[in-house]
């Protein structure tokens, strides 16, 4: 709304210092500002309000150091960072960028999600929540909405390069840089650690004929479905002590961030020789002010915490996470940027696995963890759940390092 604004000022009144408004640079600071100002200035009020209404998380005995103490702290503290990532997002974003649009409806769809499943477990005093279905099926739809928009509408595009047919190399106008050629339609992604990396879902079925390539959608779909609803319950999956998850998520959105910003400009995104995206740069003012919103809100979630984020916040952030690598083609980095989510919901999957299988062979169930998920296996070699996050936050610190360098080294 304040882009608008100052627009028109600028336009029409040449209001001294509108036309700072008009950088990228500057909103996204603005929005994290905001964002960390709102989380925990207001994020305190927030929790007071959910303590009045008796919002408590109840905790079953697993028989962890600590565990019990933490019954009755205020649950579903996701609100926290979906109001403070919205607001600054309203302020100061192109609220008719596609990108935005999709990124809010993101935003509120996997809330009202998490929402739903916390609003049953604490009022409804149903401890199973929101049944398993019921949070596949938004997040399933929540993946066709994305998948439908990155396939159809017009706005989303990428913008090629023009080269040489003969040799394979940039054209270059006389001073000045490379030649594009006009915004197309496109499934193309990139891969990771490999030259010429860009990849194009249609050839998963134009192999078939030239016709097919109308029908790539049904390919593409399905995938950002999976994708979506994976990443979702990988962020679900990590939240499991005291500032993991959002730690972690925050880790992974300024490495996001930088994608963003890179891939939206073309002198950055030629420079490093990698996709241009027009209009995705709006995308780093979201970025910021949910990357500002994770911060914040672990000011009160951090060891011991005073608030947790409940379904409300963890479905959310991995719906968020993974909208944004579809967003800006990233999706393929998943699984080493999104490595803490990965290993999380690898662990669980590798436990239950193969207790079914030694259970069905012997008899009886055995297990390869102590615990799952991973974080819950440390707890239970005695680890203090402070030092297990901060060495969880120092590898996913690794990992968005590792994940940024992909950029340059194919």
């Amino acid at each position: 709304m304040l882009y608008y604004l100052f627009e028109f000022l600028e336009k029409n009144y040449q209001f001294p210092g509108a036309s700072v408004f008009q950088f990228i640079t500057f909103r996204a600071a603005m929005a994290i500002i905001l964002s960390l100002l709102f989380s925990t200035i207001f994020g305190k009020r927030i929790i007071l309000a959910l303590q009045k209404k008796q919002v408590g998380e109840s905790v079953r005995d697993l028989g962890l150091d600590g565990q019990l103490e933490k019954a009755g702290t205020p649950t579903m503290g996701g609100i926290i960072i979906i109001l403070a990532t919205l607001i600054p997002v309203l302020l100061l974003a192109k609220l008719d960028n596609i990108y935005v649009v999709m990124l809010i409806v993101t935003l509120l769809w996997m809330g009202a999600v998490g929402f739903t499943d916390d609003y049953i477990k604490v009022f409804k005093k149903d401890k199973a929540g929101l049944s398993g279905k019921f949070k596949v099926l938004g997040q399933v739809g929540l993946g066709l909405f994305v998948g439908a928009i990155m396939y159809f509408h017009p706005g989303i595009t990428i913008k090629t390069e023009k080269v040489n047919p003969v040799n394979q190399t940039e054209l270059v106008s006389k001073n000045s840089g490379p030649e594009f050629n006009t915004e197309e339609q496109s499934l193309k992604t990139t891969i990771p650690f490999v030259k010429d990396n860009e990849f194009d879902y249609s050839d998963l079925i134009t192999w078939m004929g030239d016709g097919y390539a109308k029908y790539a959608w049904l390919i593409f779909i399905p995938i950002v479905i999976f994708i979506v609803t994976a990443v979702s319950n990988g962020a679900n999956l990590t939240d499991g002590i005291d500032g993991l998850a959002a730690g972690s998520s925050a880790i992974i959105v300024f490495a996001l961030a930088i994608f963003a910003f890179i891939s939206g400009n073309i002198f950055f995104s030629d420079y490093l020789n990698i996709m241009f995206i027009p209009r995705l740069g709006e995308l780093v003012v979201f970025i910021a002010a949910f990357a500002g919103a994770l911060i914040g809100f672990l000011w009160y979630n951090t060891y011991p915490a005073q608030v947790f984020m409940g379904d409300t916040g963890s479905l959310t952030i991995g719906g968020v996470i993974a909208v944004i690598a579809i967003a800006v083609r990233k999706e393929l980095l998943i699984p080493l940027l999104c490595g803490i989510f990965f290993a999380e919901s690898l662990s669980v999957i590798i436990q239950v696995t193969y207790f079914k299988y030694t259970k069905k062979k012997y008899g009886e169930g055995r297990r390869i963890f102590l615990m799952s998920p991973l974080h819950h296996h440390y707890q239970k070699k005695g680890y203090h759940e402070s030092k297990i996050v901060t060495r969880f936050w120092i590898v996913g610190i690794f990992l968005a390092i590792l994940s940024i360098v992909t950029l340059k080294l194919r």
